[in-house]
């Protein structure tokens, strides 16, 4: 079975490795990934791609644990002496190990080769088993627009979403260099040559929603072959992890599991669902769209694991 995930961040990561885990009980299984790089952004002259590194490093069992992103074991002196040198920005950190991954990672970019190729040369010392693809080769980045004592503008996605901790009522959010942006390599087969597609539950306006608005993207899944089978991040009215509730309202879309399935759409009515698993005691009704309810807490891979069992079950139905 050939299965294509959307995902992003770490709720993304945490339902890939269930996706791997279902995956290894179907011999000759393959899962690819696409990964949301909105987030992505440059900072201290590095490329960082912090989706696409959550979920390498998790997939790798390499990440910090306890905050779910970065390297276990990371030390911070380099961002220590950058503090000391007053070097902006001191509101992201970045550790000693995950800085050499940036490095990597920009080096190649400055050599001329594509992000899908850079993704898939780190990808080589990490062994993930699954193939990670970027949303797009090209620069495709989040900012959000906002109101302040400095009058409305827009700042990055990172600054609004790190140093501000979303506590800045957002006004919209842009895709800036979503005009020019393509589906990088492999994406577009990966969508209409797969069994399965499954829409991970990652933040559906900053993830999923900015996967599918990089034009082609979104037409491949509503076009294509595959039963296309989305999780809930919404469990009572409140995301599982990050704040899906402060970028849910910008839209005009309610926080529950039935106001992301209606953001999405039945791929009946023009949208890209078939069939929606939602969290037990939450609800769903969409014309066109099978609804399941279960246990969406991703507890364990196994826990995960059968979440994607039963995803591909009600795809069969």
């Amino acid at each position: 079975m050939r299965i294509t995930v959307l995902a992003g961040g770490v709720g993304g990561a945490r339902f890939l490795q269930g996706v791997r885990a279902y995956a290894a009980g179907l011999p000759g299984s393959e899962v690819t990934a696409i990964i949301n790089t909105g987030d992505d952004v440059t900072l201290h002259g590095l490329r960082i791609c912090p989706d696409l590194d959550s979920v390498m490093y998790t997939l790798a069992g390499a990440v910090d644990a306890e905050r779910g992103w970065g390297r276990e074991g990371e030390s911070w002196r380099i961002m220590a002496e950058l503090t000391e040198y007053g070097a902006e920005p001191t509101w992201f950190s970045l550790g000693d190990l995950d800085i050499a991954t940036h490095l990597v990672r920009t080096q190649m970019l400055a050599a001329g080769y594509p992000l899908s190729d850079v993704t898939a040369a780190l990808c080589q010392r990490w062994q993930t088993g699954v193939r990670l693809l970027p949303m797009t080769d090209e620069r495709c980045e989040t900012h959000v627009v906002i109101a302040d004592d400095n009058g409305r503008r827009a700042i990055h996605f990172q600054e609004w979403w790190v140093r501000h901790r979303a506590g800045i009522p957002a006004l919209e959010f842009v895709q800036v260099g979503l005009e020019s942006a393509r589906p990088a390599a492999g994406v577009l087969e990966s969508l209409t040559e797969a069994d399965q597609v499954l829409i991970g539950p990652s933040n559906p306006v900053v993830s999923i929603n900015t996967i599918l608005s990089v034009p082609g993207i979104r037409d491949a899944l509503r076009d294509g072959p595959a039963p296309v089978i989305g999780l809930s991040p919404i469990i009572g009215g409140s995301p599982v992890r990050g704040m899906a509730d402060a970028c849910l309202p910008v839209l005009g879309v309610e926080t529950s599991a039935a106001g992301v399935a209606g953001l999405y759409g039945a791929r009946s009515a023009g949208g890209v669902l078939d069939g929606w698993l939602v969290h037990t005691g939450d609800t769903t009704e969409l014309p066109g769209l099978a609804v399941r309810s279960r246990d969406l807490l991703m507890t364990s891979p196994e826990a995960t694991a059968a979440m994607v069992a039963d995803a591909v079950a009600l795809a069969g139905r």
